[in-house]
């Protein structure tokens, strides 16, 4: 079992390191040491990058701070990302404009403030909310969306450890209603895979900054307001060495048809 970096600090020092840290963009190099996420064996930085090759005219949704895009070795000569979150949008345009990636603010609601069938290709990494219809619209005919989703129940181990058992949990991100409503928009989905992974937080404080970055996780969460809470995290990190929940992903391919049926 490994040991946190930050073993040696106490409860109160751990609580502010993991309460004072910034969580701007998506950049999760800040929990190494403090915590492990096992990957999927798909790889989708590679896939979409090699797949950002081969396009004409790319678009990555709710691209965060631009570190994922950031990976593709090859842009299309047309090339744009939207983010809705101010200090992501900094960070994603200073880190994609030397590359001409045009960063566009949208408030993840459709429509996209894009022309129909726009790009041949429409990726995304973890988008919070999928409007299909729009993605339909925007797709040229024989244009793939290309995404790897958060699945149902991910981490739900540190969710309910906060907030108590949440069954209807159960209902929402699963690939069966992805699938379901891609074809509702007129797409074919080509493949879906799915996996579930071991996740592992090795101190309270990355238990702390996972909350104040993954905001939709523990909603409203303060240090104060789940202080009992992190008192009995901590204790139980302590007595085990960890602690563990899992992750679920899936990764979808979908396509337009070249011609309506």
């Amino acid at each position: 079992m490994s040991k946190s970096s930050k073993a040696h600090l106490s409860y109160e020092e751990l609580i502010e390191d993991g309460n004072t840290s910034s969580v701007d963009g998506w950049d999760f190099s800040w929990f190494e040491g403090r915590a492990t996420e096992e990957r999927p064996g798909w790889g989708y930085a590679k896939a979409m990058s090699d797949r950002m090759g081969k396009a004409a005219a790319g678009l990555d949704i709710q691209t965060g701070g631009g570190e994922v895009l950031a990976k593709v070795e090859k842009f299309p000569t047309l090339i744009a990302a939207t983010e809705s979150w101010p200090p992501n949008v900094a960070i994603a345009t200073k880190l994609l404009g030397t590359r001409g990636v045009v960063v566009v603010v949208d408030k993840d609601e459709p429509p996209l403030p894009f022309g129909d069938e726009a790009f041949d290709l429409v990726v995304s990494r973890h988008p919070v909310k999928v409007h299909w219809q729009d993605i339909a619209r925007i797709l040229r005919p024989g244009g793939t969306y290309f995404a790897q989703h958060v699945g149902p129940r991910s981490v739900f181990e540190v969710v309910e450890f906060f907030l108590g058992p949440q069954p209807e949990a159960s209902k929402g991100r699963r690939p069966e209603t992805a699938r379901e409503e891609a074809e509702a928009a007129g797409l074919e989905v080509v493949s879906i895979q799915s996996a579930k992974l071991r996740t592992e937080f090795y101190d309270v404080g990355a238990i702390v900054h996972f909350l104040r970055k993954v905001v939709w996780m523990v909603p409203g969460f303060t240090v104060e307001k789940y202080e009992d809470k992190l008192k009995a995290m901590h204790q139980y990190i302590q007595t085990h060495g960890s602690f563990v929940a899992h992750t679920t992903r899936f990764l979808i391919e979908a396509r337009k048809p070249l011609h309506k049926n």
